[in-house]
């Protein structure tokens, strides 16, 4: 399937669970981790989903109105904590490829920690922009949503909290290493990180039953 096949397809089943108004959360995270990973865990993956979400996201609410605050907040909430398991996944891949630190650069890993600070400001101006070209009620609905987030932070930026604590002690990489270009990389640190969050969300898939 393309990728434009595929996004088209995420953007759909978002905008369905979002119209639908019932048990929106737990569809959102589902669909969202879900189009996680079926690519590699980087940035340019998190960015894509991100966008195709919220997308969806909006297009649903266009059958909601000024009662759709409430279906919003759980969607919204939804990718934001599918953002945050997306995060934890991607900080167990730097800590176990620390493990590994003659095959990596330091380059590598301030570039994947990088990424996961990144995140939460990805999560909140992708939302802005997408409140910019939305119908009043539902700019109005965004813009709350991302004003208290700013305010009482977000599950993501939690995480990444946690996230650059559990790495300020990484081992730091001589300057003597010499780093071959046919061993792990920044590619092989999002594939590590694309199956354990594969492994998150099948644990979490399991332990909530199917309606």
């Amino acid at each position: 399937m393309r990728e434009t096949d595929q996004q088209q397809d995420v953007k759909n089943a978002v905008r369905a669970a979002v119209k639908s108004g019932t048990d929106v959360h737990q569809q959102v995270k589902d669909i969202t981790l879900k189009a996680l990973t079926a690519h590699q865990l980087d940035m340019e993956n998190i960015k894509s989903v991100t966008e195709t979400v919220i997308n969806g996201i909006n297009e649903g609410m266009t059958s909601h109105g000024e009662h759709g605050k409430e279906v919003f907040n759980q969607a919204a909430t939804a990718l934001d904590d599918a953002l945050a398991i997306a995060a934890e996944a991607s900080t167990l891949a730097i800590e176990e490829a620390a493990a590994k630190v003659n095959e990596y650069s330091e380059h590598d890993f301030n570039d994947a920690i990088k990424d996961i600070r990144d995140m939460e400001g990805l999560f909140l101006d992708t939302f802005e922009k997408v409140a910019k070209s939305s119908g009043q009620v539902v700019s109005g609905i965004v813009n709350d949503f991302i004003a208290h987030s700013r305010q009482s932070g977000t599950a993501v930026g939690e995480q990444t909290l946690i996230a650059l604590d559990a790495l300020k002690d990484l081992p730091k990489i001589s300057a003597d290493v010499i780093v071959s270009s046919t061993v792990a990389t920044a590619s092989t640190l999002a594939k590590i990180g694309s199956g354990i969050l594969l492994g998150i969300a099948e644990s979490l898939q399991s332990s909530h039953p199917k309606k």
